[in-house]
């Protein structure tokens, strides 16, 4: 690292559109809706996937509300591993942030396969009729995210905004190209949203596919240290996400139905599942071959961005647990942009180790031919990240509520009732992802369904290091939230002096 190193992000750089940018492209809209949707729509309840999506972003919301009330009395880059100490102890902390960090990194190590499958074995030969190896790609590109990030925050908010306006438009324009195709009959744009059609199918298979379509919004609180005002930007930047994110699920998922009919969507679905092509037939049938190509084009861009965002995240978890000394202290090292530089490059090594292992050892189909990534990685990294995110969603989630009933707050609705809702609903989903984890990870291997017993294992492992803390290292331990409270000394400090 040429930069000298530095222990501290920078301040004062991101808005609450900035925050919005960085967690919006997490999610990922446009591979939502190429992906997420057709797999939701086949497995759930078929033409009700609307409805779906709009009562997850209602329980996301409630659970925002408490969320919100958090960060404003928590500003930290450690984000639900803060929350998790600040409402639940050190020991539950350390568990959470355990489980957030393994999580994050796994994910950006799937999420390799993904981009690396759809830039060399999809979009290349479509564009160039040349096919490249996966690897390849996803190595070039990860490099990229790596520099991107590298230059300091507010320069992927930048890229990650001009990546989100673009898939935006894709969605805006296939779904009001669908509109305008079908009419302005009310009923029928209606119908999609329709009681009796929610119903059908199973809801609560739905419920869980579309909930890991929000996986990312909770990174709002991990850019609390370098955002402006954090007491004031991150909760209204989590509301705006939430809102936005549920908009465009809800408005592609009701364009994908409604072009190919809310009574067939199921059955259509369902028979585009091999392929994996329903949407990407859906925007060429209603936009022309040209914007097939652009939407294969936006795919990988989206895919791009979400691996620059969550780059960004499981650096901030590497960069937090290195402050409080829970990880080795050398990554609480930043550059003199204010990038967790030394968290980015552990975080780019492991991905590309990982992606590395799973190129050199290729498994094969019956028939003796290799399974593409998609198939053996992705379901690994992009599964037990999911899972993880929603647990420590949950965690955070309940600590919010403990916190609060601990003060005895009097607000009941805003921390009581409200995020303890959002609390029963991220724990149902957290249940549901477990009890359908083939669905969430889209394999059946043995392998892959052994996964979650590695969340048992981070469970126990953290709990007999906070035990280890504890006993054998109690500064370190004791450090666990004292970081979190000089953080706060210092935000309150300059918020007096702003006032």
């Amino acid at each position: 690292m040429s930069d000298t190193a530095q222990h501290q992000l920078a301040r004062n750089k991101l808005g609450v559109a900035s925050i919005v940018f960085l967690v919006i492209a997490a999610v990922a809209p446009v591979t939502v809706a190429i992906v997420v949707l057709p797999l939701a729509i086949s497995y759930g309840n078929g033409g009700g996937i609307p409805v779906a999506v709009v009562i997850v972003a209602l329980a996301l919301l409630l659970f925002a509300i408490g969320y919100a009330q958090m960060t404003k009395e928590l500003t930290n880059a450690g984000g639900f591993y803060a929350i998790a100490v600040r409402g639940l102890g050190r020991a539950a902390g350390l568990v959470t942030g355990i489980i957030a960090t393994i999580g994050y990194n796994v994910f950006v190590a799937g999420a390799l396969g993904t981009i690396g499958f759809f830039t060399g074995a999809v979009a290349l030969p479509m564009i160039f009729g040349v096919e490249v190896h996966w690897y390849l790609c996803a190595a070039v590109l990860c490099v990229v995210v790596f520099l991107l990030a590298r230059s300091g925050v507010h320069v992927s908010a930048v890229v990650l905004g001009i990546a989100l306006v673009l898939e935006i438009l894709l969605i805006l324009v296939f779904a009001g190209s669908v509109l305008f195709t079908t009419g302005f009959d009310i009923q029928a744009i209606t119908l999609a949203f329709s009681p009796e059609i929610l119903v059908g199918g199973s809801v609560w298979i739905a419920l869980l596919l579309v909930a890991t379509a929000f996986i990312g919004f909770e990174a709002t609180a991990l850019f609390g240290e370098e955002a402006k005002e954090p007491r004031r930007t991150i909760p209204r930047a989590t509301y705006w996400a939430i809102v936005l994110i549920g908009v465009l699920h809800a408005f592609g998922a009701w364009a994908i139905v409604s072009a190919v009919g809310v009574f067939d969507a199921q059955r259509v679905a369902l028979e585009h599942l091999d392929g994996g092509d329903l949407t990407l037939m859906l925007v060429e049938q209603y936009l022309g071959p040209i914007m097939g190509i652009v939407a294969v084009v936006l795919l990988v861009v989206s895919l791009f961005a979400a691996q620059l965002a969550f780059h960004n995240s499981a650096a901030r978890y590497l960069y937090a647990l290195g402050r409080a000394s829970v990880l080795p202290r050398w990554l609480a090292a930043t550059n003199a942009k204010g990038a967790p530089q030394r968290g980015l490059a552990v975080n780019l090594v492991f991905a590309l180790v990982v992606a590395a292992i799973f190129a050199v050892f290729v498994e094969t189909d019956p028939e003796g031919n290799p399974l593409p990534p998609v198939a053996t990685l992705v379901p690994v990294g992009l599964g037990f990240g999911t899972l993880s995110i929603m647990i420590v969603q949950a965690i955070a989630a309940l600590a919010v509520v403990v916190y609060f009933r601990r003060r005895r707050d009097p607000r009941l609705w805003s921390t009581f009732i409200a995020p303890g809702i959002g609390f029963l609903a991220l724990l149902l989903f957290s249940i549901m992802a477990i009890a359908n984890f083939d669905l969430v990870a889209g394999s059946e291997a043995a392998y892959v369904l052994m996964l979650p017993w590695v969340l048992v294992v981070a469970v126990a492992g953290g709990l007999l290091y906070a035990w280890y803390l504890r006993t054998k290292r109690p500064s370190t331990y004791a450090n666990l939230s004292e970081d979190l409270e000089k953080f706060d000394e210092l935000e309150s400090g300059a918020e007096a002096a702003r006032g």
